[in-house]
């Protein structure tokens, strides 16, 4: 499928329903496809169902045989089915988790990490424990909660991990990212809480709706710089690079690369923000979006 200039201008659906370790390495790919596409999960890879479906997975597999590589850019942890999802999904790529704070090549087992100071960690629980808000802390592959709130019980479920308050000595490597886990109503305020030299972003997830996720990193730290990572490892141009999302914390990768996409679901500021439109999570727009990739590098595609 080929990128029109209508659908470039005016962001129209493209196929949406109607109703090696460390060291860089250029990516071998055919002359028209993309040659790396990056995938939110909540909203994009994963909706209501709560797993990729098989039509993404089928989408996924006719990438990598093209040559493409596929990174999975979460704010999430790697850990429990996320963890096999990114392996799946490209079992040679780079990862990017925690919303850019750490980034992890199933391949090698080399993990890159970006930990969050030991001061912003300490405010960050202050301002939880004032506000009421329930608070978890990450490693890049493990995470605590000190809360039987109903919120931190259904994120564990979420996350398909086995819930059970863990204090913050429980983990075994550095703290990469805190999060608010608030009502969604609060999750403005949640990011404006953030203390000083961190970066906050919120995002949501289909399966509990009325919640939000206020990650909390180490200043500088973003999708969007994740991926620029993973471009530079692979001696790609970010204009060459897919970037399909749905939610605020997709935003600055979405600008950054050359084709951000849009989920049918995206908030309306991503929407505004993104080349191309893919159908609903539920309705496989990110499969949509990996198999248009395979003719966005085609010399006559719309730039």
């Amino acid at each position: 499928m080929m990128a029109t200039e209508a659908t470039v201008r005016d962001r129209s659906s493209v196929g949406a329903a109607d109703g090696d370790g460390g060291a860089a390495c250029a990516v071998a790919y055919g002359p028209s496809v993309l040659p790396l596409i990056c995938l939110d999960v909540d909203g994009t890879l994963v909706g209501r169902a709560g797993a990729p479906s098989d039509a993404l997975w089928a989408s996924a597999e006719a990438a990598r045989s093209r040559g493409q590589r596929l990174t999975l850019c979460t704010a999430r942890l790697a850990a429990g089915p996320t963890r096999a999802w990114a392996e799946r999904l490209d079992p040679q790529g780079w990862h990017v988790f925690h919303t850019g704070a750490a980034r992890w090549n199933p391949a090698t087992g080399e993990v890159r990490a970006e930990p969050i100071p030991d001061d912003a960690i300490a405010a960050c629980a202050d301002i939880a424990a004032a506000r009421g808000w329930v608070l978890e802390t990450y490693s890049w592959d493990d995470y605590v909660v000190d809360s039987d709130d109903p919120l931190a019980v259904d994120h564990a479920g979420l996350l398909a991990l086995p819930f059970r308050r863990r204090p913050v000595t429980d983990l075994a490597d550095p703290v990469v990212r805190v999060q608010f886990v608030v009502q969604r109503a609060e999750a403005e305020a949640a990011v404006a809480a953030a203390p000083p030299g961190t970066t906050a972003s919120a995002a949501t997830s289909p399966v509990m709706p009325g919640a939000a996720f206020v990650s909390v990193t180490v200043a500088g730290v973003s999708k969007a710089a994740g991926i620029a990572h993973v471009a530079d490892d692979l001696g790609v141009p970010l204009s060459d690079v897919m970037m399909v999302g749905d939610g605020h914390n997709d935003l600055p990768a979405i600008d950054a690369v050359g084709w951000g996409v849009a989920m049918g679901n995206a908030e309306p500021e991503v929407i505004a923000a993104a080349r191309l439109l893919v159908a609903d999570v539920d309705d496989d727009g990110a499969a949509q979006a990996i198999d248009a990739s395979a003719t966005l590098g085609a010399p006559d595609a719309d730039r």
